[in-house]
């Protein structure tokens, strides 16, 4: 019998690439994805997509999708309580694992890890160690597409957001910065690939600066919920509105 697990989906690439390997894996049976969402701005949390687009997302997946919303400005405590209560309600209906695409920031995998124990679920991490850039021959030998949608002005500027992650992209990226964003330099919306029953349409819209403390989630940079590392000082991200078509 597979083992029933839910999907915290970002909508990001790694996420994507992690998607793929879960969905293909005769282990388990993906019951839901889980998306965390900003209750005031109506986007993905950290990344600023539009809800809509994420809908089309679970839509051309063919997933359930869960929305867990928080406040404008949420911290760790709301967005672990929230979590919580959505992970009891799906174990109590027979879940025993909850996946994610992390790859290799220690802190982070501990610290979800610690979470999910306290509600008696396991983690489950099929990038996990991996490293980067094989992850990304992977992503582009099937076929999946991804635009930048948030970058992290500690490394990356207004001409990063709205680009397609292609090799040209990745050249282009300063010697420090991960390839698959990993340390929160960029996040990403993945529009096309296997895992989608068609492609997700949409055009690229104007890019907004904002400070850190009015960032999309309002968490720190020490915040799990978005983890920022390095030696360099985030004073803001810089994000593309992607319109759906």
């Amino acid at each position: 019998m597979k083992e029933k697990i839910v999907f915290c989906w970002s909508g990001g690439k790694d996420s994507a690439l992690a998607l793929n390997r879960l969905l293909r894996d005769e282990r388990y049976e993906i019951v839901s994805l889980l998306t965390t969402c900003n209750e005031h701005f109506q986007r993905v949390s950290m990344h600023g997509v539009r809800l809509e687009l994420l809908d089309q997302q679970a839509h051309a997946i063919g997933l359930p999708l869960e929305k867990i919303f928080v406040s404008r400005l949420s911290s760790n405590d709301e967005y672990q309580q929230k979590m919580s209560d959505c992970l009891l309600a799906h174990k109590a209906r027979g879940v025993t694992g909850c996946a994610f695409g992390d790859i290799f920031l220690e802190d982070l995998k501990r610290w979800r890890e610690e979470n999910l124990a306290t509600v008696g679920l396991r983690g489950i991490f099929p990038l996990w160690k991996i490293d980067s850039r094989e992850l990304l021959s992977e992503f582009f030998a099937l076929g999946f597409g991804s635009v930048i949608c948030c970058a992290n002005d500690a490394w990356l500027g207004a001409d990063a957001v709205g680009r397609n992650i292609d090799a040209d992209f990745i050249r282009s990226l300063p010697p420090e910065v991960d390839p698959c964003g990993e340390n929160g330099e960029f996040h990403s919306f993945a529009f096309a690939g296997p895992i989608f029953r068609e492609p997700i349409t949409f055009t690229v819209g104007e890019k907004v600066y904002r400070p850190l403390e009015l960032s999309l989630t309002g968490t720190s940079s020490a915040s799990p919920v978005c983890p920022l590392s390095g030696a360099r000082s985030t004073k803001g991200f810089w994000f593309c509105d992607l319109l759906p078509v």
